[in-house]
């Protein structure tokens, strides 16, 4: 696996670079957000951990250009502790985040989770394909299509949508959203699996305001409706 670091602290990158080879990993790393996309685009690239404050480009735009042309998971990394900005990074397409400073132990805990479940390792059988209604999710492209439409998701979007189609009518909590999906002890607050099904809205439903797909319990949280 390819690990692409940014991160303008050179100590910092250095001892994350050190950990992940220790773990196996090939390790790329920038210190700018002009460098970032360009290893983005030019190198075959497993994950990214990608800092938020950067010189040339910052990290919410560099996560939000490297999203129109790739599906990589990204987690970012901030010294910031307001909601918003965690927030705003999974707008922008970014998987994950965790804030400075962090314990390396838990930030390789979060990569191998987010590649175990792109990589679709697990007990279940391979499948390529699911089909519900209208929808089919294709598990070798990690897309979703909705009648004759094909869509991108990022990985925890698919992730997310997985699991609500292959339950479908099943209510899930928040909570049980956050344990099953992002498989550990999740540090941030309930409202990272709202962010998500806001995207996922955005992107599979007609009317996001009034969505026939991702359906809301109200008090309780998320079902998948088929149609």
């Amino acid at each position: 696996m390819k690990i692409l670091i940014v991160d303008d602290e050179k100590l910092l990158v250095k001892g994350i670079k050190f950990n992940f080879e220790q773990e196996g990993f090939q390790v790329e790393t920038a210190y700018d957000g002009e460098e970032a996309l360009k290893l983005a685009r030019d190198k075959s690239i497993d994950i990214i951990i990608l800092d938020l404050m950067l010189p040339k480009v910052d990290g919410l735009s560099v996560c939000q250009k490297i999203r129109e042309f790739s599906r990589v998971p990204i987690i970012m990394l901030t010294a910031k502790t307001e909601d918003m900005d965690k927030i705003m990074g999974l707008e922008y397409g970014a998987d994950d985040y965790m804030t400075k400073p962090f314990n390396i132990l838990e930030l390789k805990a979060r990569v191998k989770a987010i590649m175990r479940r792109s990589s679709g390792t697990g007990t279940e059988p391979a499948r390529t394909s699911r089909n519900t209604g209208e929808v089919s999710l294709d598990y070798n492209l990690r897309k979703i299509r909705i009648g004759d439409r094909w869509i991108e998701l990022t990985a925890k979007e698919f992730d997310l949508i997985d699991l609500l189609v292959s339950n479908a009518g099943k209510v899930y909590s928040r909570e049980s959203l956050l344990d099953i999906v992002w498989g550990y002890d999740y540090p941030g607050d309930i409202r990272t699996v709202d962010v998500h099904v806001r995207r996922l809205r955005e992107k599979i439903e007609p009317n996001p305001a009034e969505p026939k797909y991702i359906i809301t319990k109200w008090g309780v949280g998320y079902y998948f409706q088929e149609n």
